[in-house]
């Protein structure tokens, strides 16, 4: 058993609640067990007694006790080998990082976050990655299960709000790579329209709505087309301004050209053959994110396309050079 830890407070955790940052670094430590230590002054905080609603500043020292730090060393169990598991899927995803900040490359299929019938997730497996403090990387923005691509995690609190914030304010610049069916009347624009979830037999659905229809949210988008295979099918780049639910697999369809693969919008024409040797998966990929960093300059990370696109590309002859971003 350990013994008695005296730890600095960080300045990524300044206003941080005394409980969450015992939750943070002690994860094993129950909220009940927290409270009888508080209680018998077990746990102060620059010498002096503390509750658990206590905020807590940088340079704060706090006094951990044994019993909340726990043995040194725990037996192998299904979790421990689940999460080396997880660590190494995610260090293959692994696209950029540095002390505050991952990007990784999602791949299609693999949710970010947990829902109804998710067993495993993005979210879930950053458990694995956790740092020497016990700190989780915290998401900071989502990726449709279906769509692949850029997906940046915040390695710490801090740096989760700057990211968070910069998402909020629009302070970003993120571009993707789609495969249509048809091609867009014009070669570049911009789409505005309000957006409403809908309940359906197969799960949630947006849809166009009019301004001021109840819990209808303003999602723009900007595209421009890259190349086309005839008049069949395109390669469009979209960049949203607005981060809404299924926003761009919405208006990709608003323009009469869904997204090739896409499950809920792509409209079952029964006069249009699926191309052979094009795979039916949801064709849009996060392909760059450009971002400020929590501490200095900007992230700026490219994702490589997935197999299934790589596939139809090729079949295409599309050059992904034709993308280039300038």
């Amino acid at each position: 058993m350990a013994g008695v830890e005296q730890r600095t407070v960080d300045g990524d955790e300044a206003g941080m609640r005394l409980d969450r940052w015992f939750k943070t670094h002690y994860p094993g430590l129950g909220f009940g067990a927290l409270q009888k230590l508080l209680r018998t002054g077990q746990v102060r905080v620059d010498g002096r007694r503390a509750k658990a609603d206590t905020r807590l500043q940088p340079g704060q020292s706090v006094r951990v006790p044994p019993q909340a730090t726990g043995p040194d060393d725990g037996p192998v169990t299904a979790k421990t080998i689940r999460n080396q598991g997880d660590a190494d899927a995610l260090r293959k995803m692994l696209l950029y990082e540095d002390d505050k900040v991952f990007v990784f490359n999602k791949p299609a299929g693999l949710a970010t976050q947990g829902g109804s019938g998710v067993t495993r997730h993005i979210d879930g497996m950053l458990d694995a990655l956790r740092n020497k403090k016990g700190e989780k990387p915290r998401l900071v923005h989502r990726l449709d299960r279906d769509t692949s691509g850029v997906l940046a995690v915040a390695r710490t609190r801090g740096a989760a709000q700057k990211l968070t914030a910069a998402f909020r304010t629009r302070d970003t610049e993120k571009i993707y790579w789609a495969l249509l069916k048809g091609t867009p009347k014009k070669p570049e624009g911009r789409i505005s329209t309000w957006l409403a979830r809908e309940q359906t037999p197969d799960g949630d659905r947006m849809r166009v709505v009019r301004h001021g229809e109840i819990d209808a949210d303003h999602a723009v988008s900007r595209y421009r087309l890259i190349e086309t295979a005839g008049q069949r099918l395109s390669w469009v780049e979209f960049e949203p301004e607005t981060g809404r639910t299924h926003q761009l697999r919405v208006h990709a369809l608003h323009m009469g050209c869904p997204i090739i693969g896409d499950p809920k919008y792509f409209d079952d024409d029964p006069n249009w053959d699926f191309p052979g040797g094009i795979q039916k998966k949801l064709h849009l990929h996060a392909r760059r994110l450009r971002i400020p960093h929590p501490d200095r300059g900007v992230i700026n990370v490219t994702a490589p396309l997935p197999p299934h696109m790589v596939q139809s590309w090729n079949l295409l002859g599309f050059d992904e050079a034709e993308g280039a971003e300038e």
